[in-house]
């Protein structure tokens, strides 16, 4: 019998059980995909300012069409918007796949390619955050189902770029751009599972429900003060995981099996944050530990930018990694919990520009800073920065509370 308080609470619902399964076997494919493409840009080019651009190509498209992404999601069944969104997918990396392994991979085609998932994504990952609440029937448990997707990302992303590392060692990047296609099956079976058929309101025109969402969002003082926290954390913070490449082979002298076991350090940190906040019974007190995190995710990049013991830069990822998901899925808890339901599209595509739309900035001016003055000196800016930030908005919400 699982209990009210039960971290596992929201499995209980059978269509988000489902869901949960078929994001689990997909989202471990799409981090394998990230390592690899990654690591063949930089394989190919050689050039720091190659992987900030990387970064930017496949998240600037969800700044640009996230507004009306969330349009969308309010607006038709978010269940079909994501099976059609999720086969695009599938076909990038199929396509993906097939130039890796022919050799007719360049950095222009990767480029593109990841220009377009980062579109397919704009529409995908609002109607993803907006979809869950019609999964669990009971909206007491929408933190804890939350947070188990924050989980669910995490545990893949401590197991996917590991997986991904020694992949590509042995039988190159190919193999992990197929088998990410492939993962997208499980998803697309889970979707056709499901019993919920959430529809959307179309009977306003798109550009004034736009307005209307955008409004509301920025309207909103608490909504948008965590927007403002979580946007400040992807421009300053996020960015470090492009540059793990040149980390990886240039600072610690390794290979791909270096840069999984790297971003997997982070994302063992990023898992221990979803099952803190998986074991939360309620909200209180969440808004000043996500404060907190902000500042502990800059001090915390400070000084993995100091460190040259390559043993002591896997507990600082840890660290980093724990904070930033505090940052990110913390908020998107707040968020959720706020929002009013026919908003919830809007506000959530305004999060997904804030802590997605946003990294690709981040990543354009740190690789192109890093490039001109090298990359400590870089993320120890970002990280002093972020940590400045983050005690400016406790300071913040202290004195408005």
């Amino acid at each position: 019998m699982i209990l009210s308080t039960h971290p596992l609470r929201a499995l209980r619902a059978r269509d988000f059980r489902i869901y949960f399964a078929g994001q689990l076997v997909s989202v471990a494919g799409t981090w394998m995909q990230q390592i690899a493409m990654a690591w063949l840009t930089y394989r190919l080019t050689d050039s720091v300012f190659m992987l900030g651009l990387l970064g930017f190509a496949s998240q600037a498209p969800i700044l640009v069409f996230g507004p009306l992404g969330g349009v969308w999601a309010d607006r038709l069944d978010r269940r079909t918007l994501m099976m059609w969104t999720q086969t695009l997918a599938m076909a990038q990396a199929l396509v993906l796949a097939v130039l890796a392994w022919q050799g007719w991979a360049t950095p222009a085609l990767l480029l593109g390619l990841a220009f377009v998932l980062g579109c397919v994504n704009a529409v995908d990952v609002p109607a993803r955050q907006s979809l869950v609440v019609h999964l669990v029937g009971d909206r007491t448990v929408l933190p804890n189902a939350i947070a188990l997707n924050s989980f669910m990302m995490n545990a893949t992303r401590f197991v996917g770029p590991a997986l991904a590392g020694f992949i590509v060692a042995w039988a190159g990047e190919a193999v992990c751009f197929l088998l990410n296609a492939l993962s997208y099956l499980a998803v697309l079976l889970a979707l056709m599972a499901l019993h919920a058929r959430p529809g959307g309101d179309a009977s306003k025109r798109p550009l004034h429900a736009l307005r209307e969402g955008l409004v509301y969002t920025f309207g909103h003082r608490d909504i948008r003060r965590f927007l403002l926290l979580v946007a400040m954390v992807s421009f300053l913070i996020a960015p470090y995981v492009v540059m793990m490449p040149l980390y990886a082979r240039t600072m610690f002298h390794g290979d791909a099996r270096t840069l999984g076991l790297l971003v997997s350090s982070a994302g063992a940190g990023s898992l221990s944050a979803a099952l803190f906040l998986a074991s939360r019974t309620s909200i209180a007190g969440l808004a000043r530990r996500v404060s907190l995190a902000a500042a502990l995710a800059g001090l915390a990049l400070a000084l993995f930018a100091l460190n040259e013991v390559h043993a002591l830069a896997y507990p600082i990822l840890m660290v980093l990694g724990f904070s930033v998901v505090l940052v990110a899925a913390g908020s998107n808890t707040l968020l959720q919990s706020w929002v009013r339901d026919d908003m919830r599209g809007r506000v959530m595509a305004t999060f997904s520009m804030a802590f997605l739309g946003v990294a690709p900035l981040g990543s354009l001016a740190v690789g192109s800073l890093a490039h001109v003055a090298g990359i400590r000196p870089t993320l120890f800016l970002c990280g002093l920065a972020a940590l400045l930030g983050g005690l400016a908005h406790r300071r913040a919400q202290a004195r408005s509370q």
